[in-house]
C-alpha cells in the first residue's frame, strides 16, 4: 500500500513539474521570437536617454512609444499565432491594444493573456463556423469576424482585464522593490536556478523576470531583473570546476561546453553536469545568490534582457559607466559556484561518472517540458550507429533543417557545424535551422532533430527525411550525412 502511495506522489510531482514546464515554455514562446526587438530597444534606451551613451532628446522619444505599445504587441501578436496561425495574430493583437491602452504602465503580461485569448476565440469561431460558410463568402465572414471579435476583446481588455493586471503588477513590483530595499533579492536565486535545470529557465527569464524587468527598466532605465536568469557565471563555475576536478568523460567535455555556455549564451550545456551530482544544485544556487548580491550591493542592473544568456550579451546591455559593477557580480558568481563544485567533487569518492546517462536524462526532462512523452528505454537503445545511407542522397536531399523547439540556440550550432563540414567537403547544400512549428512539408527536406522531437517534426513534415541525434553539438551522424551525400 505505501509502495502503491509512494509511486502516486511521484507521479503527482511529476505532472505538477510537466504543467509548469507548459506554461512556461508556452509563455516564453510569445517573447523568444521577439527578442530582437527587445535588443533594439535596449540599445534605443541605452544610446539616447538622458544618462546614456549618446543622449538626444528627439531620438529618446522612441524609447516610450516601443515599450508602451511595440513590445506589447508583438507578444499579443505572437500569443494568437500560436493558438490559430495568422488570423489568431491579428485578432490577439487587436485584443492586446485594449489592455494597453486602458492602463499606464507596459502590458507585456497583459498582452500575454489577451493574445493567445483573441487567437483561441477565433479559433473556435472558425471550427463552429466554419463549414457553414456559404460558397464566395469566405473571404467576407473571415474579416468581419475577425474584426468583430477583435473589436470585443479590445473593450474587454480596455475595461476588465487591463485594470486587474495593472494592479497585479503593481503587487510584484512592490515586492520586488521590498526584497531589493531588504537586500532580500538574492534569495530568488534559490528557486530560479533549480528552476533552470528543470527547463524552466525561458518561462523564468522571458516569463517572469523579463517583463517585470522591462517595467523598472522604463522608470530607471535598467533592472537587476535582467540579470538574475541570464548570468552565465553560475553555470561557467560549475563546469570549471569539471574541468579541473572532474573524471572521464565530464570532465574531457567540459572545457568545450564551458566556451560555448559563457560565450555563446547556452546554458543547457551545463545541465547535464549539475544533474549528474544533485548535491550540484548547491553550487549553482550558490553562484546565482553571490552574483546577485554583488550586482545589489552595486546597484547595477541591465538595460533589457541578455539574450542568449552570455557573457557578449551581459556586455551588451549593460548601463554605460558600470561594466566593472556587472563584471564584478559575473566572477562573483562564477568564484562562488567554482568554489561548492570543487568541493562537492573533491568529496566524491565514486569511480565512474555516467555523464550519458545524465544527457540523456536532461533531454527527457526538455521532452517533458515541451509536452512530449520520451520513452527512456528508447531513448538509451536507440543509438547513433545506425545507418544514414538508406535514406540519404543527393537525389532526395537539395537542403538540411535542424529544428528545435524555439528555432535558436543549440539548433543553430549545429547547423553551423554541418554547414562547415559540408563546406569543406564541397557540398553546395543550404543548411539552415528553424523552429518545428515553422516547418513546412516540402519534398527534398532533411529535417535534423534531437531524439525527443523527431515525432514532432515527422508530424509536420511528413514529406522530408528525418534523422536524430543525441547532441546537436557533437554527433557522429553529421560525418555520416556528409559522407552518404559525397557518395549519392
Amino acid at each position: 500500500m505505501e509502495a502503491v502511495n509512494s509511486k502516486e506522489r511521484i507521479k503527482d510531482k511529476t505532472t505538477i513539474k510537466v504543467g509548469a514546464q507548459k506554461v512556461g515554455t508556452f509563455l516564453s514562446n510569445m517573447v523568444i521570437p521577439n527578442i530582437g526587438a527587445f535588443i533594439a530597444w535596449g540599445i534605443v534606451t541605452a544610446l539616447f536617454i538622458p544618462k546614456g551613451y549618446l543622449p538626444n532628446e528627439k531620438l529618446a522619444e522612441l524609447v516610450t512609444p516601443m515599450i508602451t505599445y511595440l513590445l506589447p504587441l508583438l507578444i499579443g501578436y505572437s500569443g494568437g499565432k500560436m493558438i490559430s496561425g495568422h488570423r489568431g495574430g491579428v485578432v490577439g493583437a487587436v485584443a492586446s491594444i485594449g489592455v494597453i491602452v486602458g492602463t499606464d504602465v507596459p502590458m507585456f503580461i497583459g498582452a500575454m493573456i489577451m493574445g493567445p485569448f483573441g487567437g483561441w476565440a477565433i479559433k473556435k469561431f472558425d471550427d463552429m463556423f466554419q463549414s457553414k460558410i456559404r460558397a464566395g463568402f469566405e473571404m467576407l465572414v473571415n474579416n468581419f469576424s475577425s474584426g468583430i471579435i477583435g473589436f470585443i476583446l479590445a473593450i474587454i481588455g480596455y475595461l476588465g482585464i487591463g485594470p486587474i493586471v495593472s494592479n497585479i503588477m503593481a503587487f510584484l513590483g512592490n515586492g520586488i522593490e521590498f526584497m531589493i530595499n531588504a537586500n532580500l533579492l538574492p534569495l530568488v536565486n534559490l528557486f530560479t536556478e533549480p528552476g533552470k535545470v528543470i527547463f524552466l529557465n525561458n518561462a523564468i527569464n522571458h516569463g517572469i523576470l523579463g517583463p517585470l524587468g522591462v517595467e523598472q527598466a522604463a522608470q530607471t532605465g535598467k533592472s537587476i531583473l535582467f540579470i538574475l536568469s541570464g548570468n552565465p557565471g553560475p553555470g561557467f563555475g560549475v563546469l570549471l570546476a569539471y574541468m579541473l576536478f572532474g573524471k572521464g568523460t565530464a570532465k574531457a567535455s567540459a572545457p568545450g561546453a564551458a566556451i560555448i555556455q559563457f560565450i555563446g549564451g547556452i546554458h543547457e550545456l551545463y545541465f547535464p553536469y549539475v544533474l549528474m551530482k544533485p548535491l550540484m544544485i548547491l553550487a549553482v544556487m550558490a553562484g546565482g545568490v553571490a552574483g546577485t548580491l554583488t550586482f545589489t550591493l552595486f546597484d547595477t542592473g541591465l538595460v533589457a534582457t541578455a539574450s542568449p544568456g552570455s557573457i557578449i550579451s551581459v556586455i551588451a546591455m549593460t548601463p554605460k559607466g558600470e561594466y566593472l559593477q556587472i563584471l564584478a557580480g559575473v566572477l562573483a558568481s562564477i568564484v562562488a559556484s567554482f568554489v561548492v563544485a570543487m568541493l562537492i567533487l573533491k568529496a566524491d569518492r565514486s569511480e565512474n561518472e555516467d555523464f550519458e546517462s545524465n544527457v540523456t536524462k536532461m533531454q527527457g526532462m526538455k521532452a517533458e517540458s515541451k509536452g512530449v512523452v520520451l520513452n527512456t528505454a528508447s531513448v538509451n537503445t536507440k543509438t547513433e550507429s545506425e545507418s544514414v545511407g538508406q535514406t540519404i542522397s543527393s537525389a532526395n536531399v537539395k537542403r538540411i533543417i535542424f529544428a528545435c523547439d524555439a528555432g535558436m540556440g543549440s539548433s543553430a550550432m549545429g547547423a553551423s557545424i554541418l554547414r562547415n563540414k559540408a563546406k569543406k567537403a564541397g557540398l553546395e547544400i543550404p543548411v539552415t535551422n528553424s523552429a518545428i512549428s515553422d516547418l513546412e512539408d516540402e519534398q527534398g527536406t532533411l529535417i535534423i532533430t534531437q531524439i525527443e522531437l523527431n515525432a514532432r517534426a515527422q508530424q509536420k513534415t511528413p514529406s522530408g527525411v528525418h534523422e536524430t541525434v543525441d547532441n546537436f553539438l557533437s554527433s557522429p551522424k553529421y560525418d555520416q550525412v556528409i559522407e552518404s551525400l559525397l557518395r549519392s
